[in-house]
Protein backbone atom coordinates (compact mmCIF):
# COMPACT_ATOMS: atom_id res chain seq x y z
CA UNK A 1 0.00 0.00 0.00
CA UNK A 2 1.59 3.08 -1.10
CA UNK A 3 0.81 6.50 -2.92
CA UNK A 4 2.97 8.91 -4.46
CA UNK A 5 1.19 12.25 -2.13
CA UNK A 6 -1.89 12.03 0.10
CA UNK A 7 -3.05 15.30 0.81
CA UNK A 8 -4.20 16.78 4.36
CA UNK A 9 -5.40 19.90 5.54
CA UNK A 10 -2.32 21.89 5.55
CA UNK A 11 0.10 19.09 4.88
CA UNK A 12 1.23 16.69 2.20
CA UNK A 13 2.09 13.54 2.62
CA UNK A 14 4.69 12.63 -0.12
CA UNK A 15 7.29 10.53 -1.50
CA UNK A 16 10.82 11.28 0.39
CA UNK A 17 13.79 13.09 -2.17
CA UNK A 18 17.11 13.36 -1.49
CA UNK A 19 16.74 17.17 -0.85
CA UNK A 20 15.12 16.38 2.26
CA UNK A 21 18.38 15.04 3.92
CA UNK A 22 19.50 17.95 5.46
CA UNK A 23 16.26 19.23 6.92
CA UNK A 24 15.71 15.32 8.11
CA UNK A 25 19.61 15.24 10.06
CA UNK A 26 17.92 18.36 11.71
CA UNK A 27 15.47 17.20 12.90
CA UNK A 28 16.16 14.05 14.16
CA UNK A 29 19.23 15.75 16.15
CA UNK A 30 16.39 17.71 17.99
CA UNK A 31 16.30 16.92 21.78
CA UNK A 32 12.26 16.40 21.55
CA UNK A 33 12.88 14.17 19.13
CA UNK A 34 15.32 12.33 19.98
CA UNK A 35 13.60 12.02 23.50
CA UNK A 36 10.58 10.64 22.19
CA UNK A 37 11.96 8.40 19.25
CA UNK A 38 15.19 6.36 21.64
CA UNK A 39 15.53 4.08 18.22
CA UNK A 40 17.29 7.03 16.50
CA UNK A 41 21.17 6.66 15.70
CA UNK A 42 23.06 8.27 18.42
CA UNK A 43 24.37 10.65 16.80
CA UNK A 44 22.23 10.87 13.87
CA UNK A 45 24.74 11.49 11.22
CA UNK A 46 24.40 12.93 7.48
CA UNK A 47 25.51 9.17 6.43
CA UNK A 48 21.58 8.21 7.97
CA UNK A 49 19.78 11.11 6.94
CA UNK A 50 20.29 10.54 3.49
CA UNK A 51 20.10 6.79 3.62
CA UNK A 52 16.97 7.17 5.37
CA UNK A 53 16.10 9.69 2.14
CA UNK A 54 17.18 7.20 -0.71
CA UNK A 55 16.77 4.24 0.76
CA UNK A 56 15.42 3.84 4.35
CA UNK A 57 11.92 5.10 4.10
CA UNK A 58 11.11 2.48 1.41
CA UNK A 59 12.93 -0.57 2.94
CA UNK A 60 11.47 0.32 6.43
CA UNK A 61 7.51 -0.30 5.20
CA UNK A 62 7.53 -2.50 2.08
CA UNK A 63 3.54 -3.32 3.20
CA UNK A 64 2.84 -0.09 4.48
CA UNK A 65 4.26 3.74 3.77
CA UNK A 66 6.68 6.09 5.06
CA UNK A 67 6.15 9.78 4.06
CA UNK A 68 7.63 12.94 4.39
CA UNK A 69 4.79 15.99 5.39
CA UNK A 70 5.63 18.45 3.57
CA UNK A 71 4.22 22.22 3.54
CA UNK A 72 2.20 22.53 0.50
CA UNK A 73 2.85 25.72 -0.43
CA UNK A 74 6.69 25.54 -0.02
CA UNK A 75 7.50 21.90 -0.01
CA UNK A 76 9.65 22.14 2.44
CA UNK A 77 9.97 18.84 4.94
CA UNK A 78 8.46 19.51 7.94
CA UNK A 79 7.63 16.39 9.76
CA UNK A 80 8.05 12.67 8.97
CA UNK A 81 4.83 9.96 9.04
CA UNK A 82 4.50 6.00 8.50
CA UNK A 83 2.48 3.04 8.26
CA UNK A 84 3.69 -0.18 9.71
CA UNK A 85 1.59 -3.16 8.67
CA UNK A 86 1.42 -5.27 12.02
CA UNK A 87 -1.47 -8.28 10.93
CA UNK A 88 -4.73 -9.44 10.02
CA UNK A 89 -4.58 -5.85 8.33
CA UNK A 90 -4.09 -3.94 11.48
CA UNK A 91 -1.49 -1.17 11.18
CA UNK A 92 0.54 0.78 13.37
CA UNK A 93 1.30 4.55 13.25
CA UNK A 94 4.50 6.72 13.99
CA UNK A 95 5.55 10.53 13.38
CA UNK A 96 7.94 13.37 14.66
CA UNK A 97 7.95 16.82 13.33
CA UNK A 98 10.43 19.48 13.04
CA UNK A 99 10.76 22.12 15.85
CA UNK A 100 9.61 24.86 13.29
CA UNK A 101 6.46 23.21 12.60
CA UNK A 102 5.01 22.11 16.00
CA UNK A 103 1.81 23.65 17.59
CA UNK A 104 0.52 24.15 14.46
CA UNK A 105 -2.06 20.81 14.05
CA UNK A 106 0.56 19.17 11.39
CA UNK A 107 0.64 15.83 13.49
CA UNK A 108 -2.76 15.71 13.66
CA UNK A 109 -3.61 16.29 10.09
CA UNK A 110 -0.90 13.73 8.62
CA UNK A 111 -2.07 11.39 10.98
CA UNK A 112 -5.90 11.46 10.12
CA UNK A 113 -5.20 11.71 6.32
CA UNK A 114 -2.72 8.20 6.42
CA UNK A 115 -5.57 6.66 8.54
CA UNK A 116 -8.28 7.45 6.19
CA UNK A 117 -6.23 6.76 3.53
CA UNK A 118 -4.99 3.14 5.31
CA UNK A 119 -8.88 1.99 6.09
CA UNK A 120 -9.67 3.00 2.39
CA UNK A 121 -6.60 0.50 1.39
CA UNK A 122 -8.28 -2.38 3.40
CA UNK A 123 -7.05 -1.93 7.04
CA UNK A 124 -9.73 -2.89 9.64
CA UNK A 125 -7.45 -0.82 12.51
CA UNK A 126 -4.90 1.34 13.42
CA UNK A 127 -2.85 1.82 16.14
CA UNK A 128 -0.56 4.76 17.70
CA UNK A 129 1.65 4.02 20.77
CA UNK A 130 2.67 7.03 22.98
CA UNK A 131 5.23 7.99 25.73
CA UNK A 132 4.02 8.60 29.11
CA UNK A 133 5.02 11.90 28.98
CA UNK A 134 4.51 12.90 25.58
CA UNK A 135 1.19 14.77 26.27
CA UNK A 136 1.27 16.57 22.43
CA UNK A 137 1.16 13.47 20.99
CA UNK A 138 -1.47 11.95 23.03
CA UNK A 139 -3.61 14.88 21.82
CA UNK A 140 -2.58 14.07 18.36
CA UNK A 141 -3.88 10.69 18.93
CA UNK A 142 -7.27 12.28 20.40
CA UNK A 143 -7.71 14.92 17.64
CA UNK A 144 -7.11 12.09 14.76
CA UNK A 145 -10.30 10.00 16.24
CA UNK A 146 -8.25 7.62 17.94
CA UNK A 147 -9.45 6.10 21.48
CA UNK A 148 -7.38 5.18 24.64
CA UNK A 149 -7.04 1.20 24.95
CA UNK A 150 -4.83 1.20 27.70
CA UNK A 151 -1.26 0.78 28.94
CA UNK A 152 1.07 -1.35 27.13
CA UNK A 153 3.82 -2.62 29.56
CA UNK A 154 6.99 -2.70 28.59
CA UNK A 155 6.00 -2.14 25.04
CA UNK A 156 8.19 0.30 24.47
CA UNK A 157 12.14 -0.20 24.46
CA UNK A 158 15.21 2.69 24.38
CA UNK A 159 18.47 2.79 25.76
CA UNK A 160 17.58 2.17 29.50
CA UNK A 161 15.45 -0.54 28.87
CA UNK A 162 12.22 -1.33 27.91
CA UNK A 163 9.13 0.96 29.30
CA UNK A 164 5.69 1.54 29.08
CA UNK A 165 3.39 3.04 26.17
CA UNK A 166 -0.21 4.36 25.69
CA UNK A 167 -2.22 2.35 23.30
CA UNK A 168 -4.59 3.85 21.01
CA UNK A 169 -6.37 2.72 18.04
CA UNK A 170 -9.03 3.62 15.28
CA UNK A 171 -10.69 0.85 13.69
CA UNK A 172 -12.88 1.09 10.58
CA UNK A 173 -15.98 3.17 10.39
CA UNK A 174 -14.81 5.42 13.85
CA UNK A 175 -15.03 9.13 13.49
CA UNK A 176 -12.41 11.01 12.10
CA UNK A 177 -11.96 13.44 15.51
CA UNK A 178 -11.66 14.30 17.27
CA UNK A 179 -12.40 12.14 20.07
CA UNK A 180 -14.91 13.64 22.98
CA UNK A 181 -13.03 14.03 26.47
CA UNK A 182 -15.12 13.13 29.85
CA UNK A 183 -12.75 15.32 31.32
CA UNK A 184 -11.72 18.17 28.95
CA UNK A 185 -8.80 21.10 29.34
CA UNK A 186 -9.80 23.44 31.84
CA UNK A 187 -10.79 27.35 30.72
CA UNK A 188 -7.91 29.56 29.79
CA UNK A 189 -5.77 26.25 31.16
CA UNK A 190 -6.39 27.26 35.16
CA UNK A 191 -9.04 27.58 37.50
CA UNK A 192 -9.00 31.19 39.99
CA UNK A 193 -11.29 32.50 41.89
CA UNK A 194 -8.85 35.54 42.00
CA UNK A 195 -7.52 33.98 45.63
CA UNK A 196 -6.16 30.66 45.10
CA UNK A 197 -5.49 28.98 41.52
CA UNK A 198 -5.53 25.82 40.40
CA UNK A 199 -3.07 24.61 37.47
CA UNK A 200 -2.19 21.46 35.62
CA UNK A 201 0.20 19.12 37.56
CA UNK A 202 3.46 19.37 35.86
CA UNK A 203 6.85 17.28 36.50
CA UNK A 204 8.71 20.41 37.97
CA UNK A 205 6.25 20.20 40.60
CA UNK A 206 7.05 17.02 42.24
CA UNK A 207 9.70 19.13 45.20
CA UNK A 208 6.57 20.61 46.41
CA UNK A 209 4.07 17.65 45.64
CA UNK A 210 6.75 16.26 48.27
CA UNK A 211 5.91 18.64 50.97
CA UNK A 212 2.35 17.33 51.36
CA UNK A 213 3.07 14.07 53.07
CA UNK A 214 5.94 13.71 55.56
CA UNK A 215 6.89 9.84 54.47
CA UNK A 216 7.02 11.33 50.39
CA UNK A 217 7.36 8.74 47.87
CA UNK A 218 11.11 8.16 46.25
CA UNK A 219 11.96 11.07 44.49
CA UNK A 220 11.80 9.12 40.93
CA UNK A 221 7.89 8.41 41.75
CA UNK A 222 7.40 11.46 43.03
CA UNK A 223 8.49 12.58 39.43
CA UNK A 224 6.84 10.45 37.46
CA UNK A 225 3.57 10.95 39.57
CA UNK A 226 3.67 14.22 38.20
CA UNK A 227 4.91 13.80 34.92
CA UNK A 228 2.09 11.75 34.03
CA UNK A 229 -0.42 13.60 35.12
CA UNK A 230 -1.29 15.01 31.44
CA UNK A 231 -1.55 11.26 30.96
CA UNK A 232 -4.42 10.14 32.86
CA UNK A 233 -5.61 13.12 32.01
CA UNK A 234 -6.30 12.64 28.18
CA UNK A 235 -7.73 9.66 29.62
CA UNK A 236 -9.97 10.99 31.03
CA UNK A 237 -8.92 8.81 34.64
CA UNK A 238 -7.75 11.84 36.91
CA UNK A 239 -7.16 15.17 37.24
CA UNK A 240 -4.31 16.37 39.74
CA UNK A 241 -3.29 20.27 39.70
CA UNK A 242 -1.78 22.07 41.57
CA UNK A 243 -2.75 24.52 44.21
CA UNK A 244 -1.59 28.55 44.27
CA UNK A 245 -1.67 31.71 45.17
CA UNK A 246 -3.29 33.82 43.20
CA UNK A 247 -1.24 36.90 43.58
CA UNK A 248 2.29 35.14 44.15
CA UNK A 249 2.13 31.97 42.28
CA UNK A 250 3.50 30.16 45.91
CA UNK A 251 2.74 26.09 46.23
CA UNK A 252 -0.10 25.81 48.64
CA UNK A 253 -1.32 22.36 47.86
CA UNK A 254 -3.19 19.60 45.33
CA UNK A 255 -5.80 19.03 44.42
CA UNK A 256 -7.72 16.42 41.79
CA UNK A 257 -10.59 13.88 41.00
CA UNK A 258 -11.10 10.58 40.24
CA UNK A 259 -13.26 9.03 37.91
CA UNK A 260 -14.48 5.99 39.41
CA UNK A 261 -16.02 4.62 36.73
CA UNK A 262 -16.93 6.11 32.90
CA UNK A 263 -20.46 4.58 33.50
CA UNK A 264 -21.35 6.25 36.92
CA UNK A 265 -20.89 9.66 36.01
CA UNK A 266 -19.03 9.96 39.24
CA UNK A 267 -15.95 11.11 40.57
CA UNK A 268 -13.77 11.27 43.93
CA UNK A 269 -12.75 14.30 44.79
CA UNK A 270 -8.87 14.74 47.32
CA UNK A 271 -7.36 18.29 48.33
CA UNK A 272 -3.99 18.35 50.29
CA UNK A 273 -2.75 21.68 51.90
CA UNK A 274 1.23 22.70 53.25
CA UNK A 275 0.71 23.34 56.96
CA UNK A 276 1.43 27.14 56.21
CA UNK A 277 -1.68 27.32 54.39
CA UNK A 278 -4.31 25.77 56.45
CA UNK A 279 -6.85 27.65 57.85
CA UNK A 280 -7.17 30.66 55.56
CA UNK A 281 -9.83 28.85 53.23
CA UNK A 282 -8.02 28.04 50.73
CA UNK A 283 -9.44 24.35 51.02
CA UNK A 284 -12.73 25.82 50.36
CA UNK A 285 -12.18 27.61 47.69
CA UNK A 286 -10.45 24.91 45.64
CA UNK A 287 -12.71 22.34 46.08
CA UNK A 288 -15.76 25.00 45.27
CA UNK A 289 -13.50 25.67 41.81
CA UNK A 290 -13.04 22.04 41.15
CA UNK A 291 -16.76 21.21 41.42
CA UNK A 292 -17.92 24.30 39.85
CA UNK A 293 -16.00 22.82 37.00
CA UNK A 294 -16.71 19.21 36.86
CA UNK A 295 -20.24 19.97 36.77
CA UNK A 296 -20.34 22.80 34.34
CA UNK A 297 -17.32 21.73 31.71
CA UNK A 298 -17.84 18.10 32.10
CA UNK A 299 -20.56 14.67 32.03
CA UNK A 300 -20.04 14.34 35.64
CA UNK A 301 -23.44 13.88 37.56
CA UNK A 302 -22.15 13.11 41.28
CA UNK A 303 -18.88 13.92 43.72
CA UNK A 304 -17.50 11.96 46.55
CA UNK A 305 -15.53 12.13 49.31
CA UNK A 306 -13.94 10.76 52.16
CA UNK A 307 -13.11 12.31 55.33
CA UNK A 308 -11.63 10.47 58.49
CA UNK A 309 -14.07 11.12 61.48
CA UNK A 310 -11.64 12.88 63.86
CA UNK A 311 -10.83 15.12 60.65
CA UNK A 312 -12.95 18.10 61.33
CA UNK A 313 -11.92 20.97 59.69
CA UNK A 314 -11.98 18.77 56.48
CA UNK A 315 -15.35 17.93 57.26
CA UNK A 316 -16.37 21.85 57.73
CA UNK A 317 -13.96 22.35 53.96
CA UNK A 318 -17.15 19.65 52.64
CA UNK A 319 -20.19 21.21 54.03
CA UNK A 320 -18.99 24.81 53.21
CA UNK A 321 -19.45 23.10 49.62
CA UNK A 322 -22.26 21.67 49.89
CA UNK A 323 -21.31 18.00 50.31
CA UNK A 324 -23.84 15.78 52.28
CA UNK A 325 -22.56 12.81 54.77
CA UNK A 326 -24.14 10.29 53.37
CA UNK A 327 -22.32 7.40 56.04
CA UNK A 328 -19.87 6.12 58.05
CA UNK A 329 -17.29 4.09 55.71
CA UNK A 330 -15.34 1.54 59.29
CA UNK A 331 -11.91 0.58 58.58
CA UNK A 332 -9.52 -1.99 60.70
CA UNK A 333 -5.88 -2.15 61.79
CA UNK A 334 -6.34 1.09 63.96
CA UNK A 335 -7.39 3.31 61.20
CA UNK A 336 -9.86 6.03 61.77
CA UNK A 337 -13.11 5.53 60.28
CA UNK A 338 -14.32 7.48 57.50
CA UNK A 339 -17.32 9.80 56.64
CA UNK A 340 -18.28 9.67 53.42
CA UNK A 341 -19.47 12.37 51.32
CA UNK A 342 -21.47 13.42 48.50
CA UNK A 343 -22.33 16.46 45.89
CA UNK A 344 -24.89 16.39 43.08
CA UNK A 345 -24.97 18.08 40.34
CA UNK A 346 -27.63 20.71 40.66
CA UNK A 347 -31.00 20.42 39.44
CA UNK A 348 -30.43 17.08 39.05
Amino acid sequence: MRADSIEGIGVRLRRYRPADASAVLAACNDPLTRRFLPALPRPYTEADAHWWVTEGAAAASPSGGNYALADPVTDELIGSIGLLYAQENVGSIGYWIAPQARGRGVATAATRALTEFAFTAGYARIELRTELENAASQRVALGAGYTWEGVGRAAGAGPGGRHDLIVWARVAGDPPGPTPRRLPDLPGGELTDGVVRLMPMRAADAPEVGLLTSAPPAPAELTRYCAHADAEWLADRELRLTIRDAATGAFAGKAGLTVQHPDTAQAEIDYHLTPDRRGHGYASRAVKLLCGWAFTRTVLERLVAGVPTPDLAAQRVLERSGFVREGQERRTGGRADVYRYALLRPGS
